[in-house]
């Protein structure tokens, strides 16, 4: 069965547990409505459907290939970015301003995670496109802006992020790649890049790579990082797009991956003598001196939420995979005698279980990471400074939360995926395996999960004293207020039950991560970072569940009805995991006392 986008939930989202009204209110969205951007989500599905889903198996089997220099990409994939560009998707979420179309941050995350879920090997040349685009537009020239931005957005031109080299993985204060400052205001790189996904391809005309790099004489460490744009083919000038000279940066070599076969990840070369511009390569300093990591920030943070969609993406494909073949296969007789043997294994209730686990994480998942686009635009354009600056904060704080909680859950939800699907899921042919091996990448790329947990304590939590996470706290307290009044359903009860008691964890972990802090304990308060993180997912989720099954209160339809269950599904099986969280955190002085390392 092939792969269906979600509507019905994403229309749901939309209408019922993202606060749309307020988002089209917004300056400069006058022209928007409801109706509009579902009819933009709607038609994104049926390309996504008709051109994107169907390479996702062909992206497994047959990967991009180096020969000479040149990648050539998985059979259908060059066919398909053109379709893709000229249908103007790439310019989907950026400002009209810069020539995009202007649409909200929520309906590019929305087309985003359904490309993932289309095929993440395809979809990950424009999200990385989409990242360089953010950084440009906010730290490039308006010289640069004009000269690179067009074809960026029109998906002729591609963009890429370079950090790691071979001795400088998360740490980037240990780059060694050398920029010279020449006369003429350009600078030539020299160095090694490694893991460069789309570094090199055929999918579009040029590619531009941001490059970190240090200048003679710039201070050691992350301080003398600068931040270079390095065009594959050196632009002739402003508005001028034809293909100028060949510059000196090549692709060495691709990588052999566990999955995202698909997607080439390449080894470059900057400097090694072999384009037509002479030795070192041609490249542009992105800003001011020594603040490249600050600008490439912009980079990684837009590209860490849109890895966050990848894993979300992917869940949701596993789970209608998962789905779709328990209701066909058949096996031993339902316990209620319902349904004659053998019956559809989904009437077994630990598959039940598996697969509504599945969804819940998915759905659950999908409503706060949406909430977060929807901060960001409110934070982009709220009339009021003092809202903006609020907006920002708290988006900042999802940040690390929708990364690291999305993809840690990918791997649980694809791994169900495998167990419903039993033998055959650990065969090729039913191809959910491949969920599993191309989602594992999501946790580490980006930033790993204890990265986003260093990133959520250290410069979010900490920052205020807890304030913002215990701000947020208040407003799921007050959903569960909500749940109480309705003393009548049973339903809404038992989830108000269990998430009181996830906010409870929720509010301990906060009071002990800041006494550590205080206290100058650091190894205690990061040895709970990760299951602080996952702590904070778990409640977010259980928060937009709970206002889900609020929303369906007194629905009889098909859709509310397993929107309720899956509520259900949720108080269950996920929100219980806070208690364990906390706990896990608690111990994390003793875990620092008998630590083997430390």
């Amino acid at each position: 069965m092939s792969y269906r986008i979600p509507r019905s939930d994403i229309h749901f989202l939309l209408e019922h547990i993202i606060d749309t009204p307020a988002l089209l209110a917004l300056p400069g969205h006058e022209e928007l409505s409801l109706d509009l951007l579902q009819a933009v989500l709607d038609e994104g599905a049926r390309f996504i459907e008709q051109e994107v889903v169907p390479l996702n198996p062909v992206s497994d089997r047959e990967p991009a290939v180096l020969n000479q220099g040149q990648v050539t990409t998985t059979p259908g994939f060059k066919e398909t970015f053109a379709a893709f560009a000229q249908a103007g998707w790439q310019g989907l979420q950026h400002e009209e301003a810069i020539g995009g179309q202007g649409l909200p941050k929520l309906i590019g995350a929305i087309f985003g995670e359904n490309m993932n879920a289309g095929c993440a090997s395809f979809a990950l040349c424009s999200l990385l496109t989409d990242s360089v685009i953010e950084t440009l537009s906010q730290a490039g020239t308006p010289e640069q802006k004009a000269c690179y931005l067009p074809p960026m957005l029109e998906g002729r031109w591609t963009g890429t992020m370079n950090l790691t080299e071979a001795q400088a993985g998360s740490d980037l204060s240990l780059v060694k790649c050398m920029a010279t400052p020449q006369a003429d205001g350009s600078y030539r790189l020299q160095g090694e890049k490694i893991f460069i996904s789309y570094g090199e391809h055929d999918l579009a005309e040029n590619i531009l790579h941001l490059v970190l790099a240090r200048t003679p004489n710039a201070p050691e460490g992350i301080r003398g990082l600068s931040l270079f744009l390095v065009p594959k083919y050196l632009a002739h000038a402003q508005g001028d797009y034809a293909q100028g000279s060949r510059n000196d940066v090549y692709c060495a070599s691709l990588e052999h991956k566990l999955g995202l076969h698909g997607s080439p990840t390449a080894v470059m070369l900057y400097g090694d003598n072999k384009g037509e511009v002479g030795a070192g390569a041609i490249g542009y300093l992105i800003g001011e001196l020594n603040r490249g990591l600050e600008y490439m920030f912009i980079t990684m943070n837009a590209a860490r939420y849109a890895v966050a969609l990848q894993g979300l993406a992917i869940a949701d494909r596993a789970w209608y995979s998962a789905q779709a073949y328990a209701a066909e296969r058949k096996q031993g007789a339902d316990l209620n005698k319902k349904y004659p043997a053998p019956a559809p294994i989904y009437h077994h209730p630990d598959v039940e279980r598996m697969l509504q686990t599945m969804r819940a994480l998915t759905e659950a998942t999908r409503a706060f990471t949406y909430y977060a686009a929807w901060l960001k635009d409110m934070a982009l354009k709220a009339p009021d400074a003092s809202l903006r600056q609020h907006y920002q904060t708290r988006y900042e704080f999802f940040v690390p939360i929708t990364k690291g909680f999305a993809t840690e859950m990918v791997k649980e939800v694809t791994s169900l995926g495998i167990q419903v699907h039993g033998g055959m899921g650990f065969i090729e042919e039913t191809g959910v395996a491949q969920y599993m091996r191309d989602a594992r990448v999501f946790s580490i790329y980006e930033g790993t999960t204890a990265i986003q947990a260093n990133d959520l304590i250290g410069r979010k939590l900490v920052r205020d004293t807890g304030q913002t996470a215990l701000a947020l706290l208040a407003e799921v307290q007050s959903t569960v207020e909500q749940l109480r009044t309705h003393a009548e359903d049973e339903a809404l009860q038992y989830i108000a039950e269990r998430l009181d008691q996830a906010c409870s964890a929720y509010a301990k972990a906060v009071q002990y991560i800041n006494q550590w802090h205080q206290d100058k304990q650091a190894r205690a308060v990061y040895f709970g970072s990760v299951p602080f993180l996952m702590l904070a997912g778990t409640v977010l989720g259980g928060w937009k569940m709970a206002k889900s099954a609020l929303a369906c209160t007194g629905q009889e339809d098909e859709f509310s009805t397993q929107k309720r269950s899956t509520a259900v599904c949720y108080a269950t099986y996920v929100l219980p995991r806070a208690q364990a969280h906390v706990q896990a955190i608690a111990g994390s002085k003793m875990m620092d006392t008998y630590s083997l390392y430390s």
